[in-house]
């Protein structure tokens, strides 16, 4: 029998036409500010108008078909599904019943879990699922897979290969997309599931000291985890450091949080702070990374159908 795989993401526009009807839907039907809309466009169009995400996602879900045919050739079935764009986390899950699996196993190339992020696109593949009749395992957490590790901690080890010679020390921050506050009163993992990740990266490389921040928080009246990873550069540069790499440890793949947030807002701000910037190459279809997810959701399939 053939075990279907629903790989869920965040999803991002088709193009600068879709951006407002992507929005829309991150903000759960709420309409932005004329402002607010022109800023979301003005940050696309700085990365030549569209992201590669949907590329990247594409190649991630090839890797792990191949992955996963290495170790059962035939026994299982890709397809992709997204919170936010086409086609759906549900439609995904349409699919694969329309192929005839009768069990299926959901991933969200996230490593970090939280209840209000991977939390809510299992949920969402849970009851597509149940309405079809068919079985579900997940894989939840893999923030401290090996490959993970080894993998970040090769790209941190390059990209301070990279950095020009600074007067100052040189620290590293490792980042994930920020999250609005009220998830650490629910006593949320995603925090502490980060700050592992940081910890194990950190060990494999002997670092003196590194610490741990957020990104791309929405632009809500809410309160959002921080330190922001802007705030964390003018600490840095108070504190003396001449030089800063920061891994964004939360993301898998090249898209606006790290085109923009990144390689544009951030290293702007470090540049006029005087601090040298890097930051490490994303994961994209690392196929170590897969090879071991590959292994986690043979590991998650339904006991019944195994």
């Amino acid at each position: 029998m053939t075990t279907g795989v629903v790989v869920m993401t965040y999803g991002t526009p088709s193009g600068p036409d879709d951006v407002e009807r992507f929005y829309l839907d991150v903000r759960r039907g709420r309409p932005p500010t004329p402002e607010q809309l022109g800023d979301l466009k003005r940050r696309y169009d700085a990365i030549g108008g569209i992201s590669p995400l949907n590329a990247r996602t594409a190649a991630q879900l090839a890797a792990l078909q191949e992955e996963l045919e290495v170790l059962e050739p035939g026994a299982y079935v890709v397809a992709y599904g997204a919170k936010h764009s086409a086609p759906t986390i549900e439609a995904a899950v349409a699919e694969l019943a329309g192929r005839g699996v009768t069990d299926v196993v959901g991933i969200v190339l996230a490593p970090h879990y939280s209840r209000l992020s991977v939390g809510e696109y299992l949920e969402r593949a849970a009851e597509r699922c149940a309405e079809l009749g068919l079985a579900c395992g997940f894989v939840r957490h893999w923030h401290d897979e090996e490959a993970l590790i080894a993998a970040l901690a090769a790209r941190v080890r390059s990209a301070t290969a990279s950095l020009p010679p600074t007067r100052g020390e040189i620290e590293y921050c490792f980042t994930a997309h920020s999250l609005p506050e009220r998830i650490l009163a629910d006593g949320d993992p995603y925090p502490d599931e980060l700050a592992e990740t940081a910890r194990l990266v950190a060990g494999r490389l002997e670092l003196a000291h590194y610490r741990v921040g957020w990104q791309s928080a929405g632009r809500t009246p809410e309160p959002w985890i921080g330190p922001d990873i802007l705030v964390m550069l003018r600490e840095l540069a108070a504190q003396g450091f001449g030089g800063v790499v920061v891994c964004p440890a939360g993301f898998t793949a090249d898209h606006l949080e790290v085109l923009y947030d990144l390689d544009i807002e951030a290293a702007q701000l470090a540049g006029e702070l005087g601090l040298a910037f890097t930051r490490t190459a994303s994961l994209n279809d690392d196929r170590a990374v897969f090879a071991a997810l590959a292994q986690r959701v043979v590991a998650a399939r339904p006991p019944s159908e195994r």
